[in-house]
C-alpha cells in the first residue's frame, strides 16, 4: 500500500480482503501454544478448531474473519465481496461452530485475553451490522460468544494483576476491545466489570515512560494501550488530568522525534514483523487518546503529529510479500482506517 494513502478506498479494501482470502483456510505452517491434558487436545488445527485454524493461529483466524465482515459493511459491493461471503458461509455453520465450543469446554480460558477478545469484535461486528446474512452468522456464532463470554467474565473478575508487556497477553489492549463489545451489544454487567477493573489496574499510574518501549518484539504498546483504554472509561475531564500524570513527557511543542515509529529490517522474522502491527496500533492509540482530550489542549497537535507519522509508515507494509506479516497485519490496518476504535465514527 503506498505510503501516502492514509485512508480506506474500494482498491485497499480489495488487498487487504484478499491477504485474509489467502490463509484462511491456509492450515499450514501453524502455531499453536496450547496446554494438553489429553490425546483430545493434540490434532490437526482443522480438527481441534474447525473454523478458525487457518492464518497461521487462532487468533489470526479470527480477526481475519473480522476483517472480511468489517470490510463487507462498508464495500457490500466491491467485487471482492462474493468471495469474502463464500468464506465466511463455510467457516461460520452451526456444525463447526460446535466443534470451536467443544474446544473451549475442554480449555475454557484458551487463546485468553486477545484471541477471545479478537472473537468478541467479531459478534459486535455482526451485531451492528444490519443485514439479513449478517444476522444469519450472528445467531450461528453466538453460542461461542456466549461460552467465552462467561470464561472470561470469571477470568477477568479474578484478576489480580494486569499484564504489562507489549503481546498478546497484554490485558489493557484487550480489555479496549472487550469493552467496546460490551457497550456495542449493551450488556451493562460486562461494562462495569471492565470499567472497575481498569480503574483498580491503572487509574493510580504515574510518570510512565515510553522511551522503555518496545520492551521486546511488541506490536502494541503498553503504555498506549493502557492510556487508550482510560479514555474510554474516564470522563472527559478525568482523562485530561490522569493522561497529564501517565505521560508526563508528552511535549506541548510539537517535536519531531518525540515518538518515532520502530523500523524493520527483516520482513521475514515473524517477531519482527510485530513491529509493523506496534506502528499501527500506536497510530490507534494515539488518535483515540486524542478523541477524549478538550479541543484546546496543547498536546494535541504533538499527539496528532505522532499519529499520522505512524499511521504512514505503519500502512507502508502491509500488503507485504512474507507470510509473517501477510496472515495478520491486514486486520491492524483495517481497524485503524476504519476508525473502529472510534465509536463516534462506527459504521450502520
Amino acid at each position: 500500500m503506498p505510503a501516502d494513502n492514509l485512508e480506506i478506498n474500494e482498491t485497499t479494501a480489495a488487498q487487504f480482503a484478499q491477504l485474509v482470502l489467502d490463509c484462511i483456510e491456509r492450515e499450514y505452517p501453524h502455531s499453536n501454544i496450547c496446554w494438553a491434558d489429553s490425546d483430545e487436545d493434540i490434532k490437526p488445527p482443522r480438527q481441534l478448531t474447525p473454523v478458525f485454524y487457518g492464518c497461521l493461529d487462532w487468533h489470526s483466524a479470527v480477526h481475519g474473519h473480522w476483517l472480511l465482515v468489517r470490510l463487507m459493511r462498508h464495500f457490500p459491493e466491491a467485487s471482492f465481496s462474493a468471495a469474502a461471503k463464500q468464506a465466511l458461509e463455510q467457516s461460520l455453520t452451526p456444525e463447526k461452530i460446535q466443534g470451536e465450543i467443544a474446544h473451549f469446554q475442554r480449555l475454557p480460558f484458551f487463546e485468553c485475553p486477545y484471541g477471545i477478545a479478537w472473537l468478541l469484535q467479531l459478534a459486535a461486528e455482526l451485531h451492528e451490522w444490519n443485514h439479513p446474512q449478517a444476522k444469519v452468522w450472528r445467531v450461528v456464532l453466538e453460542p461461542l460468544e456466549k461460552l467465552i463470554a462467561s470464561n472470561l467474565h470469571h477470568w477477568i473478575d479474578r484478576l489480580q494483576l494486569p499484564n504489562r508487556t507489549g503481546t498478546h497477553n497484554q490485558t489493557a489492549f484487550a480489555l479496549g476491545l472487550i469493552l467496546d463489545w460490551a457497550r456495542i451489544t449493551e450488556n451493562a454487567d460486562f461494562t462495569r466489570l471492565v470499567e472497575n477493573k481498569a480503574r483498580q489496574f491503572y487509574l493510580s499510574d504515574r510518570n510512565y515512560s515510553l522511551q522503555f518501549e518496545p520492551l521486546g518484539y511488541d506490536f502494541s504498546s503498553p503504555g498506549l494501550a493502557q492510556a487508550d483504554l482510560m479514555r474510554r472509561v474516564l470522563s472527559t475531564t478525568a482523562f485530561t488530568d490522569w493522561l497529564t500524570n501517565f505521560l508526563p513527557q508528552i511535549p506541548t511543542e510539537n517535536t519531531v522525534n518525540w515518538l518515532e515509529p520502530v523500523k524493520v529490517d527483516n520482513p521475514q522474522d515473524y517477531m519482527q514483523s510485530h513491529f509493523h502491527g506496534l506502528n499501527l496500533s500506536r497510530a490507534w492509540m494515539l488518535e483515540g487518546i486524542i478523541s477524549k482530550l478538550p479541543n484546546d489542549d496543547q498536546r494535541i497537535e504533538t499527539l496528532r503529529f505522532a499519529a499520522i507519522h505512524h499511521r504512514r509508515n505503519g500502512l507502508a507494509d502491509v500488503v507485504s510479500q512474507h507470510y509473517a506479516a501477510s496472515h495478520w497485519l491486514g486486520t491492524f490496518a483495517v481497524y485503524l482506517i476504519t476508525n473502529r476504535g472510534l465509536q463516534k465514527q462506527y459504521v450502520s
